[in-house]
């Protein structure tokens, strides 16, 4: 597996060269970009000089998008495995690099929201995709930066903060029944900006069950509020939203029930600060609240009882950094508290809790604090940048005592043009509920399973000018107690899946991709304006034995082909096309999708499954095939405009 890691890396700065030597050319003028402060280490650094690649997808590339959700937006990130279970990001997992839903981390401003009931839920967000300003996606363990639950990556959403006052309407409807709507506003007075979003979305759906009726539709509401104010001493956030979303499961987590259907809800809160001076104190405290009914047979509880789940996470960070003559250093600390009420998950309870709205109670519960202190220092030098650290971590749901998970990276600039990097980095998970103690349906789990922990090696290149940006990279995943739920087929009708944990799953992976800006290289004036290409293959070496079904690691994402080109056309029409490959490990079928966008003024078409492909990101689980939409953004202030 060694050898083989290096002689990848060797292959992918090979093909890397070649193809940088291919589009260059000619020479052409150099133009200054504004750095972009990342999120990459502990200290906020311009993305340039960071010691690891971050894949940015700003306010531009997201509204030139086809996507309807954040969940669509990240289709074409090339390292991130999106498998939907129904159309418009109804329900969607999000996966990085071979790993699960549950084992990356979701923060908003940095603010980790992970579901510690299922990762199932990472992305029931309370912001509508006008409300992101950029998606940072940090690939590789990350529990070093941020903490618990980023094993293999991070996915950061950074909201707008407003400059100006505005309002606007998006209005959108189109096949299936599909509509949506969002209107948005924000007022910036010298210190202080406020802004808030509301969002509506419904379709009838596209699948139908046993009985004849449409079973994968959705209706799903949401708000967002964000607060700023910027001082001469202190910055300050606060935001708070909520999502709610109620939507026919047909056959999305078993193939032997199609009329399901399932009601989430979310809220949140958080207020974070930093300080400004020789050292920057950086306060956080954060609630998430959850609520959850799943339905086996819809609007029936008389055949199956419904579950419900209810969550609370409480969380303070308390973090700082400084600047000295040897660079930047970091340290802090965070307590965060994860506690769930249901009918299907926990250790009995004392005393049991009505459900709200129901004549039921719940009588299964858990509670885990987890309690994590950092250190890390960063050299930041012409060339050279080196990013060191540890964190400490301990979990009240185990008997783990406090463990160590240090990790390391360094970049260095060579001439004005190529960056190579280096990557060293570990990290664990802690199980969630549902692999803890879902025991009903035909399932089995461990309450003992024991957190998994990742140990990442990762080497690349960067190329970088005014008209090209091209990297490649190779890395080796090393993951030991890896949670998985496993069947043995041999027991034919009386098998159930179990949780297990895998003594090591091992995966080699590697990336290329290449971004060409049209008008820096040709002129201003010429009709297309980008051109991007990525790939991304990994090869896991699991093996369960035979006869056992693995139910996610084996079905991880080998291979994915990307494509986009961006056009100006006339002046007035912008045209996206977005074409994307991907082959799945386990006995999925291959597919290719082309999604488009078409924008005039304030007008826009979309169009997903643009050749009307069949296809399935899971077993049983049929996705849309052509899916068409329209529809129009007012800007009412400061003036109208249509």
């Amino acid at each position: 597996m060694v050898r083989k890691c290096f002689a990848r890396i060797a292959l992918v700065a090979i093909s890397m060269t070649v193809g940088i030597n291919i589009l260059y050319s000619q020479e052409f003028r150099n133009y200054q970009l504004e750095e972009l402060v990342v999120s990459s280490s502990r200290i906020p650094i311009d993305l340039n000089r960071s010691a690891r690649v971050v894949t940015v997808l700003d306010s531009i590339a997201i509204k030139a998008s086809p996507a309807h959700t954040m969940n669509d937006l990240l289709k074409y990130a090339i390292g991130v495995d999106v498998r939907q279970r129904g159309g418009m990001g109804v329900q969607t997992d999000i996966g990085m690099r071979g790993g699960t839903s549950d084992q990356i981390a979701i923060l908003i401003n940095g603010i980790n929201v992970c579901d510690p009931q299922t990762g199932h839920f990472a992305l029931d967000l309370p912001m509508d995709k006008s409300d992101i300003e950029r998606i940072e996606i940090l690939e590789g363990p990350a529990g070093r930066i941020y903490g618990t639950s980023s094993l293999v990556g991070a996915i950061n959403i950074i909201t707008k903060k407003p400059v100006k006052s505005s309002a606007d309407v998006r209005l959108e409807g189109g096949s299936h029944g599909s509509f949506s709507g969002t209107a948005r506003g924000a007022i910036a007075n010298g210190k202080y900006s406020n802004s808030i979003s509301f969002g509506y979305g419904r379709s009838d759906g596209y699948l139908r069950n046993s009985n004849g009726k449409l079973n994968s539709d959705h209706d799903a509401f949401k708000a967002f509020y964000q607060g700023q104010y910027i001082g001469a001493d202190a910055d300050i956030l606060w935001l708070a939203g909520i999502s709610d979303k109620a939507f026919g499961a047909n056959t999305f987590y078993s193939v032997k029930y199609d009329d399901q259907y399932e009601h989430t809800s979310k809220a949140y809160f958080a207020v974070q600060a930093e300080t400004k001076g020789m050292v920057h104190f950086k306060p956080s405290v954060y609630w998430m609240h959850s609520r959850d009914r799943f339905e086996l047979f819809r609007d029936d509880e008389s055949k199956v009882p419904f579950n419900y789940h209810r969550t609370n996470v409480y969380g303070l960070n308390l973090g700082s950094y400084f600047n000295w003559k040897l660079g930047k250093t970091a340290f802090g600390a965070e307590m965060r508290n994860e506690d769930v009420l249901s009918t299907t998950l926990g250790d009995s309870l004392n005393t049991p809790k009505h459900i709200q709205g129901t004549n039921r109670e719940y009588f299964l519960g858990k509670n885990r604090t987890n309690i994590s202190f950092y250190l890390e220092h960063n050299v930041l030098l012409r060339r050279l940048t080196f990013s060191g650290g540890v964190t400490a971590v301990k979990n009240t749901g185990s008997e783990m005592s406090f463990r160590l998970y240090p990790g390391a990276d360094m970049s260095v600039r060579i001439g004005e043009n190529w960056k190579a990097y280096a990557s060293w980095n570990t990290s664990l998970r802690m199980p969630t509920f549902t692999e803890l103690y879902y025991s009903v349906g035909g399932h089995k789990a461990d309450k003992y399973l024991k957190p998994e922990e990742m140990t990442a090696y990762e080497a690349g290149l960067k190329y970088s000018r005014s008209w090209l940006s091209a990297q490649a990279c190779v890395y080796l995943h090393r993951g030991r107690n890896m949670i998985d739920w496993i069947r043995d087929s041999s027991l034919g009708d009386e098998a159930v899946w179990t949780s297990v944990n895998h003594t090591k799953i091992n995966a080699v992976g590697e990336e290329i991709s290449l971004m060409v800006d049209m008008p820096s290289l040709l002129g201003r004036n010429f009709f297309l304006r980008s051109l991007y290409l990525g790939w991304s293959h990994i090869d896991q070496d699991k093996n369960v034995g035979e006869n056992i079904q693995s139910q996610y690691s084996l079905e991880y994402l080998r291979n994915k082909v990307v494509a986009k080109v961006d056009m100006n056309i006339t002046g007035a029409v912008d045209v996206n096309l977005s074409w994307r490959w991907q082959q799945r490990a386990g006995n999925y079928v291959p597919y290719s999708l082309v999604d488009a966008r078409i924008g005039w003024r304030q007008f826009f078409l979309n169009i997903e499954n643009l050749l009307n492909h069949e296809y399935s990101d899971f077993g049983g689980v049929p996705q849309p095939k052509l899916w068409i939409s329209a529809g129009v953004t007012v800007s009412l202030y400061p003036h109208f405009s249509l």
